[in-house]
């Protein structure tokens, strides 16, 4: 059975006191009204971590990175390692975020090294793919994914991929109020399992949960998470509203 997921992605937003105040809101309408088979992630600034993970209740609500360093330590001048995410509590990194490729140039090899080291301190990747707007408009997307995948987590050993988390946004849908048709991220998710079970088996591709991400919200979520292969979102702006992210989490 897999796993319904909701991860918010707070990205470069709130001081730590509101990023605390908001964690206590969310970890609340979580605790009071959340479905309990819904598995709910916080995607925080690094300076937050410490603070949200005591904040919340680690039994229903888990912590995430935005991201770590691609090396384990030494001479690297404001990086924030796998081990220092793990140390603070949390237990997911976001990795391959299209922000994270486009504005600081996080290429394939990259990334490797990354899922790498976030495999061996023991967090869950949330692995993100998706193509910009010139390659849907081109209907090249799925050679885009694909080789996306191919270059990266595809190239890990089944057991290693087994632990992944895997997020489909379509960049043209990230912050721009456009969000793929249901039938369009259905498509791309369902190839994306497709993938899956002719790299690692179908079994494989059955236990692996994917995520949709680019303008989920409560509204638009029911129709989105009642596709066979959304497991659930990997949500932005919507996630910095507490009763906003609790009314996604509340959607299948």
């Amino acid at each position: 059975m897999r796993k319904k997921i909701v991860a918010g992605n707070w990205k470069c937003n709130t001081n730590l006191q509101e990023g605390v105040e908001l964690a206590k809101a969310v970890n609340e309408l979580v605790v009071a009204k959340g479905d309990k088979d819904v598995v709910v992630v916080l995607g925080t600034p690094f300076t937050h971590l410490t603070k949200v993970v005591e904040s919340v209740d680690n039994n229903r609500i888990g912590v995430s990175a935005q991201n770590c360093g691609a090396e384990a330590k030494g001479a690297f001048t404001g990086e924030v390692s796998a081990e220092m995410v793990k140390s603070t509590g949390a237990t997911y990194v976001i990795l391959g975020h299209s922000e994270r490729r486009e504005y600081y140039n996080e290429t394939s090899e990259i990334l490797n090294k990354k899922v790498a080291l976030t495999l061996e301190n023991g967090l869950t990747p949330i692995y993100c793919c998706g193509e910009p707007l010139e390659i849907r408009e081109a209907e090249t997307q799925n050679d885009f994914v694909k080789k996306q995948l191919d270059e990266t987590v595809f190239q890990l050993p089944v057991d290693e991929f087994k632990k992944l988390v895997i997020a489909y946004e379509p960049i043209w849908a990230i912050g721009t109020g456009k969000t793929a048709s249901t039938q369009q991220a259905q498509d791309m998710l369902a190839f994306i399992r497709s993938l899956i079970a002719d790299k690692f088996g179908k079994d494989v591709a059955e236990e692996i949960s994917i995520l949709y991400g680019g303008s989920c919200k409560a509204s638009n979520a029911p129709e989105l998470f009642s596709q066979p292969d959304i497991d659930g979102g990997l949500i932005g702006g919507a996630s910095l509203k507490a009763e906003e992210f609790l009314g996604i989490i509340n959607a299948y």
